[in-house]
């Protein structure tokens, strides 16, 4: 609680001297708007419901994306770690289009799919499952090897060894993944959105691209702030307490 408060504390400070550049003309406000007027346009698009509309469907695709990069990812990463063949192959093409920039893939999704949802979908994915492929494969090969062998002194086998063993091991480091795999799934989504336009939902990505169009910046900067606000609770609410947790119980916690 004391480190939100210095931090709420320090950007009360940031936005008064930000405020105080602004009126004092050292900053343009066409370029830089000022904090209330930032704040005046996010009070206005709550009120006429534009910003929680956009910030609906933006979630929306957010979340159906990163479960089917999930549902897809974290087996392939398992295959990855259990089998040499796929790593030589599939683990190659997946770290070399981890490196791929997200927004690379919008022209391909808008030759295939067109101007629709499943462009939105098939971008988001793409950002998100090589990265949790990754993830999954380093967090199993980093399981120190003396579990499986206690396992196998003890009767364990096959399959029994990877689902009781070694798969709940590697969990803080597959958590860790996911958290990565959220992140790029944010930017492949923002990608999407300024770059695809579609009539089916205006998202958050829709209103900033909307905003620098009309060079309205107060609109960039508050949809901006909203992005990162949901970035930061979506890690302080859904990840973070599970990764404390995981790392606790399997003793790699940090003192």
């Amino acid at each position: 609680m004391k480190r939100w408060l210095w931090a709420g504390l320090f950007f009360l400070v940031l936005a008064g001297i930000w405020e105080w550049l602004v009126r004092r003309e050292i900053w343009s406000p066409v370029l830089i708007p000022s904090p209330l007027d930032v704040a005046r346009y996010l009070v206005e698009s709550i009120r006429d419901k534009s910003l929680l509309q956009a910030g609906y469907i933006t979630m929306k695709r957010l979340l159906l994306g990163y479960i089917v990069g999930l549902v897809l990812g974290l087996p392939l990463g398992l295959l990855n770690a259990r089998f040499k063949l796929l790593e030589d192959t599939v683990g190659i093409v997946a770290l070399g289009l981890q490196t791929l920039p997200s927004v690379c893939w919008a022209p391909l999704a808008l030759l295939w799919f067109g101007q629709t949802e499943t462009a939105m979908f098939f971008i988001v994915i793409m950002g998100s499952l090589w990265s949790i492929v990754i993830a999954t494969d380093t967090g199993v090969r980093n399981v120190p090897p003396i579990y499986a062998r206690a396992a196998r002194t003890m009767g364990s086998r096959g399959l029994h060894t990877w689902l009781k063993v070694i798969l709940p091991a590697s969990l803080p480091f597959i958590v860790s993944g996911m958290k990565q795999g959220w992140a790029f799934a944010w930017r492949s989504l923002m990608a999407a959105e300024i770059y695809v336009t579609i009539l089916t939902g205006f998202g958050l990505g829709h209103l900033l691209h909307y905003g620098r169009e009309l060079h309205a910046m107060d609109a960039v900067i508050a949809i901006m702030l909203v992005i990162i606000v949901i970035g930061l609770l979506a890690d302080k609410i859904l990840f973070s307490p599970w990764e404390k947790f995981l790392h606790r119980r399997w003793g790699t916690a940090r003192n």
